[in-house]
């Protein structure tokens, strides 16, 4: 077995296992994604990417969300943090992180935030086309 088909199942294991053994609040902001509206796209959870596996991801969009407890406050899980989001902008990938606390306290602030992310703005309707740019003088 070549190292790469090694490394690859063992991410689709761990991913399999972090699907079963998700907290409270990604397992609340897993139930309330669906108030997000996605034109022929979906979130994925616990999804491998590269070396790492993401909370959750919408793969057309190259969006990413994380989901932090307190355990992310340590230097260095901090420190991992940063540089998973610098590996994963490299890739091309936005990151938004949120607190557990922000998802159990105020998630439709944060399917807010996600759904801006996707389409640059509160008042843009999922599938519209972009407002003509402005012709500058």
């Amino acid at each position: 077995m070549h190292d790469e088909d090694r490394l690859r199942r063992f991410r689709l294991g761990t991913a399999r296992r972090l699907r079963e053994n998700t907290t409270s609040a990604e397992q609340r902001l897993w139930r309330e994604l669906d108030r997000v509206p996605l034109l022929r796209t979906h979130f994925r959870r616990q999804a491998p990417i590269g070396p790492y596996v993401v909370d959750f991801v919408c793969l057309r969009e190259r969006l990413v969300i994380e989901v932090d407890g307190p355990s992310h406050t340590e230097p260095e899980a901090s420190q991992r943090d940063n540089e998973r989001t610098l590996w994963l902008e490299r890739e091309g990938y936005r990151v938004l992180r949120f607190w557990n606390q922000e998802v159990y306290e105020n998630v439709g602030g944060v399917l807010d935030t996600i759904y801006a992310a996707l389409y640059g703005s509160l008042t843009v309707e999922p599938g519209a086309p972009p407002p003509p740019a402005s012709e500058e003088l």
